[in-house]
């Protein structure tokens, strides 16, 4: 079995956010979490200072970490707004050039996903900013209806990774369906609006995942971890990411990307 790492870039500024409630919200989340015993006040107070910093986003920090580990991680990066998604597209090119220098894989965190005109849209958007015409797709909160995977094949996308489900790559006429395996945030918020899972329950859950992955004979395994998390606002995300990739490596776990995989894929 096989590991592919991902990226989304949900946010990159705190006040990209000044018309909407995700502030608000993320306030009282983080409160809510500090009462609950899930976040310490080292992790409130640093959720406070990114607000003041405004910096949303650790994408420097984590290829940093990814590159000392070897692992050819994928970042997805929006270029169209919605659902909390909010930041422009100058700065969404910025990141998209600096992700490719730096040589990480790069694709589009879609926000039209049940209208072929906006996916379309997308993906030339990201095309001419990027330059590439191989690009993969992961929509954005993992929306999608039974219509969405042959829209991404009829607008050109190699590849998608939105479908959560324990199950191999398949293909959709070109497109290859990567079912994505792991979210940190489906494993710290679990059946929640807040955090209301520890470190230790977190490690626990992942390894049972993964473990009946490699039972069912899963090939290419997905693992989504945020950008935004890798900090000490969300030092136990931070934690188990480090954990986590650290406990493939000692288990003996090879690392792959998205279009390597899929080059074997269709070998």
């Amino acid at each position: 079995m096989k590991i592919i790492i991902s990226h989304d870039v949900d946010h990159i500024t705190a006040w990209e956010h000044k018309k909407d409630l995700i502030i608000p919200k993320f306030i009282v989340r983080s409160f809510i979490e500090f009462g609950l015993g899930y976040i310490s006040f080292f992790e409130l107070k640093s959720r406070f200072k990114s607000l003041v910093e405004n910096k949303w986003q650790n994408i420097e920090e984590l290829m940093k970490f990814d590159r000392e580990n070897r692992i050819p991680s994928t970042f997805f990066i929006g270029v169209a707004n919605g659902l909390g998604l909010s930041y422009s597209l100058k700065d969404a090119e910025y990141w998209i050039r600096k992700v490719s220098v730096q040589g990480f894989g790069i694709g589009t965190h879609g926000i039209a996903f049940n209208n072929y005109a906006g996916i379309k849209n997308e993906y030339d958007i990201f095309r001419n900013l990027s330059g590439l015409e191989s690009i993969g797709i992961r929509m954005h909160y993992l929306r999608n209806f039974e219509g969405t995977l042959g829209f991404l094949d009829k607008a050109g996308y190699l590849f998608d990774s939105s479908i959560y489900k324990l199950e191999n790559p398949f293909k959709v006429g070109n497109l290859w369906e990567f079912p994505l395996h792991i979210m940190d945030s489906y494993i710290f918020y679990k059946d929640s609006k807040w955090q209301n899972q520890t470190l230790e329950q977190a490690k626990k859950e992942t390894q049972k995942i993964i473990e009946n992955a490699y039972k069912k004979n899963i090939e290419y395994f997905t693992i989504l971890f945020h950008s935004r998390s890798f900090s000490g606002s969300f030092k136990t995300f931070k934690l188990w990411y480090i954990w986590l990739i650290s406990w493939l490596k000692d288990n003996g776990f090879e690392f792959i990307s998205y279009k390597r995989a899929i080059q074997e894929l269709d070998a």
